[in-house]
């Protein structure tokens, strides 16, 4: 399930159910973590296959002298101790093939898969004859191929099978605004091991990080705070410590004579910063328009010319609660 209602969620979602519905081959692009196979699972379950196998393959895992038989089978008694078995192909028939980091493939790996898409039949290792498939083929890596292409490390016409239909999956800190509702989801998967909330300075801690891991990173952060936290909540010291030091050490805390909106305005400045200046990408991670960003940064320079402030962040309005067990 995607989870998010920030713009670039809303717009991935609606392209996922357009292209569900083809039987294109797709490439999703996206940095790790960030939920490549998500969106591979989301075109296989809003499309006519969805009652076909959903078979995922990891293709930097494939081992150079095992491809063939992984991908496309082997016969029985092809060599001693053998056992004859279908190859991941086989196993995907109507259904979706998933080839995750697909740009971690050998040169020789690249040809022998090319040569399977270009007709969409296989012959298994030791075999005699091919066997013709229906196969939806959704590739996914976290590198651009366009540029290995220019480098000459994928192959061109690979790449162009490949190609189709492109999605790009936004990296975490491109979305922050979703990270409350992906603590809440990640909290709530949890509450049948402990019921516990999250305190409103963890959540403004994980807002605030970039999350170099994405969304597997967060929610694996998740689930040690949800089982080593002491009290009810998860609190910022039971994150872990690169969280909360930068929290400290990046944003510190409002000052006893500080407004609310002079705490915000220097959260706006940090945010501008971390976009090097560029205030429309600013306006689109803070959700706000250019007039209210152009105050905020007036009221800042006044506020820092009178106190000489460092960047804070803006609070998060309330607590998670995850819901209770009989809800």
């Amino acid at each position: 399930m995607l989870v998010g209602r920030s713009a670039v969620m809303q717009e991935l979602r609606v392209r996922v159910a357009r292209v569900a519905r083809t039987n294109f081959t797709v490439l999703v692009e996206g940095e790790s973590g960030a939920g490549k196979e998500l969106v591979a699972r989301e075109l296989h379950q809003g499309s006519p296959r969805s009652r076909g196998p959903f078979v995922a393959v990891n293709c930097a895992a494939l081992v150079e002298t095992l491809v063939e038989a992984e991908l496309f089978g082997i016969e029985e008694r092809t060599a001693t101790g053998v056992r004859g078995r279908r190859g991941k192909f086989e196993q995907a028939d109507q259904g979706t093939l998933f080839l995750d980091e697909v740009a971690d493939l050998t040169p020789m790996a690249q040809a022998k898969l090319l040569r399977v898409l270009q007709d969409m039949s296989v012959e298994r290792v030791g075999g005699h004859y091919s066997r013709q498939l229906d196969v939806r083929i959704v590739a996914a890596t976290n590198r651009r191929l366009g540029e290995l292409v220019d480098a000459g490390r994928f192959r061109p016409d690979l790449y162009y099978r490949l190609s189709g239909v492109e999605l790009q999956v936004p990296p975490l800190r491109a979305r922050r605004s979703d990270i409350p509702m992906l603590i809440d989801h990640f909290v709530s998967r949890h509450r049948r091991t402990r019921l516990v909330a999250v305190s409103v300075r963890a959540v403004e801690a994980m807002v605030a990080f970039d999350w170099p891991g994405n969304v597997r990173q967060l929610g694996r952060v998740l689930e040690r705070a949800v089982a080593l936290s002491p009290g009810p909540a998860i609190e910022l010291q039971d994150l872990p410590s690169e969280i909360s030091k930068e929290y400290h050490d990046i944003h510190g805390e409002p000052g006893p004579d500080e407004s609310l909106r002079a705490w915000c305005g220097r959260y706006v400045r940090l945010v501008l910063d971390r976009c090097n200046g560029n205030k429309r990408r600013a306006c689109q991670i803070l959700d706000i328009s250019y007039h209210t960003l152009q105050g905020h940064l007036e009221h800042d320079a006044l506020q820092a010319r009178a106190y000489g402030c460092a960047p804070a962040l803006s609070a998060v309005p309330e607590a998670i609660v995850p819901p209770t067990a009989a809800s």
